[in-house]
């Protein structure tokens, strides 16, 4: 279960993408800055699958620890791309290895220079080798995945069933979550649909999608409030939407206000949709990532992300400046590909899976330290010779803020 989005951005244009990767409980997610990779013409091997590489661009990639591919990332030329668990017609667990969601989203970032190439390079990949094998370790499961692929400029929805696929364009953002979206809509297709077909066809029916249409209601009516007040997706309010637990976004850096408890019971409340995930013994919000891509990008403006191991609620978006083809060196903090982060907020995660009360002192520990971070990379945003001096503290100060919300928690996980 995910959930991801795109709008356009604020006053200076662009875009804002967004997501809550949610994984098995436990399993261990980082946020780790990509070189460029000059192999082309060598062979790749990815999750279970050896193709041919065409070397790679620089990139952020948010990993599961055990996977070769990632299921979020940006690339040095503003290209973002997110993936969605689906449910479809195709039955994933039979095929046999080839390539999963995640390879998909990192080799699309690996290659594309603009939203519209990334979707001829996914759908190219999928064709070529289609889709199966273990996504999911913990519940040995595997499964298809639909994609939200961005760029400053415009956005694509991409839906799959095995080597079935059909894309939508959306310029003026939208969001995804875990059932197919695109519909009738669709402008590309794979050659085995006929104008006006409905993807829809392809879902699996036995599927519940209940807790999917809701988050996915939650995140439209989010980006629809967004348009209306104008001058376009904050990262504040997305980090704010982001941290939704079934009764609207809180928790804006910067903002005041009351935390709101994650809602509790075992599985997913459809009257209640928590875009940040959880659900006990299940699924949880384990990575997050706001990604600012500039209008202005190929002439160097800097390109911003802000980050979050583990769940949101009980975590800290940390500031980072991706490298950019054309622009300034990067600064990514170190912590946020450290596994102390991660287990760090996993642990107030547990805490507040137990607790639900215990949000709000933790929250108090956390939000001025965010704050404080944020307000640091406005400051510097326009000065990239700053980034080392006012960013080199900025990972230590979020782990320390951290680790002292939860002294007596172990840095384990359930």
């Amino acid at each position: 279960m995910c959930d991801t989005l795109c709008g356009p951005g604020p006053a200076g244009g662009g875009m804002v993408f967004a997501k809550n990767s949610d994984r098995p409980v436990g399993e261990v997610q980082l946020a780790v800055p990509f070189g460029r990779r000059a192999t082309a013409g060598c062979t790749l091997r990815t999750q279970y699958l050896s193709i041919g590489d065409t070397g790679a661009h620089a990139a952020l990639l948010s990993c599961p620890t055990w996977l070769w591919g990632a299921e979020h990332g940006v690339n040095e030329f503003g290209v973002a791309i997110g993936n969605e668990r689906v449910s479809t017609v195709h039955e994933a667990a039979q095929a046999r290895p080839a390539l999963i969601g995640m390879d998909l989203v990192r080799l699309g970032l690996e290659r594309a220079r603009s939203a519209e190439e990334g979707l001829a390079i996914l759908i190219d990949l999928l064709t070529t080798h289609g889709q199966g094998g273990i996504a999911d370790a913990v519940h040995d499961e595997a499964y298809d995945s639909s994609f939200l692929i961005a760029d400053p400029r415009a956005a694509f929805v991409l839906d799959t069933s095995g080597t079935t696929y059909a894309a939508a364009p959306f310029s003026h953002g939208t969001a995804i979550s875990n059932r197919l979206a695109v519909g009738t809509g669709w402008t590309v297709a794979s050659p085995d649909l006929d104008p006006g077909d409905d993807f829809d066809r392809f879902r699996d029916r036995a599927a519940p999608t209940a807790s999917a249409d809701a988050r996915l209601a939650a995140s439209r009516a989010f980006l629809d409030a967004q348009r209306a007040v104008g001058g376009g997706l904050a990262p504040a309010d997305t980090a704010a939407h982001l941290r939704d637990h079934g009764r609207g976004p809180w928790g804006a850096p910067g903002s005041d206000g009351p935390a709101d408890p994650p809602p509790a019971g075992e599985g997913p409340d459809p009257a209640r949709p928590s875009v940040c995930m959880h659900v006990p013994q299940r699924s949880v919000t384990a990575a997050s990532i706001i990604a600012v891509l500039p209008a202005d990008i190929d002439a160097g403006a800097p390109l911003r992300a802000f980050v979050a191991l583990g769940s949101p609620c009980v975590s800290i978006y940390v500031p980072a400046f991706v490298r950019t083809a054309a622009g300034a060196p990067p600064f990514v903090p170190f912590e946020l590909s450290s596994e102390a982060m991660w287990r760090a907020a996993d642990a107030l995660r547990q805490r507040v899976d137990a607790d639900p009360d215990a949000i709000g002192p933790i929250r108090e520990v956390l939000a001025p330290v965010e704050a404080e971070l944020w307000g640091e990379a406005d400051d510097s945003v326009e000065h990239p010779d700053r980034w080392p001096e006012m960013g080199r503290s900025w990972g230590s100060r979020a782990l320390d803020a951290l680790l002292s919300a939860a002294p007596e928690s172990p840095l384990g996980h359930s």
